[in-house]
């Protein structure tokens, strides 16, 4: 695995910052969430990566079948290959405590991420996750604080599919909070207001 595995955008942070990685969502691009981390967090180091699949020319982070319909085959390789880039990248800054940022689609990958390698990242923000699987157990997750934020009215990601998450997740011991907005699958102000939060 190479740290240019995908085409990214890559800051080291400071002495004593965090490594802040972004995954945007379908139709985004590598800079769709750099500007909020250097507003919450200056000093942060980034590393966002831009998604290596095309889905009518959209970028996505794993192929799907349609709506809410995932590749599985296709979701288990990606996820392997995300791992080692973060790996990577993890290992290339030792000391700097590590977070995840995720919406939609990227909330989907980094979610496959820390089922199974939950070692990677101290905290996780999951905006707009939509998982319709049941993942693995896994009680390393005791170690993961993740935010998932959501709209309740989501037709993308419906509620129940988040409070399942929300759910499984407790249940391997994550330290989780949930944020709700009235809205659907846009991000909205107080969203943010809870990831700034929970992030600084």
């Amino acid at each position: 695995m190479s740290k240019s595995a995908y085409h990214h955008i890559a800051k080291a942070p400071a002495a004593g910052a965090p490594l802040v990685f972004t995954f945007h969502g379908t139709g985004g691009d590598e800079h769709q969430f750099t500007g909020l981390v250097q507003q919450l967090l200056p000093d942060a180091g980034i590393v966002s990566p831009l998604g290596d699949v095309s889905d009518h020319g959209a970028a996505r982070f794993f192929r799907r079948t349609g709506e809410g319909v995932y590749d599985m085959d296709d979701l288990a390789a990606r996820t392997d290959k995300m791992k080692g880039f973060i790996r990577i990248h993890k290992e290339a800054n030792p000391g700097a405590p590590v977070f995840g940022l995720g919406y939609s689609n990227g909330a989907n990958i980094l979610a496959s991420v820390i089922f199974e390698a939950p070692e990677l990242f101290e905290r996780v923000v999951l905006m707009h996750p939509l998982i319709p699987w049941t993942p693995t157990p896994n009680p390393a997750l005791k170690s993961v604080s993740v935010l998932v934020t959501a709209g309740q009215r989501d037709p993308i990601c419906p509620l129940p599919m988040t409070q399942s998450l929300v759910a499984w997740l407790v249940a391997q011991g994550a330290q989780v909070e949930l944020a709700l907005h009235g809205g659907g699958h846009e991000i909205r102000q107080e969203e943010l207001a809870a990831l700034g939060k929970f992030l600084m």
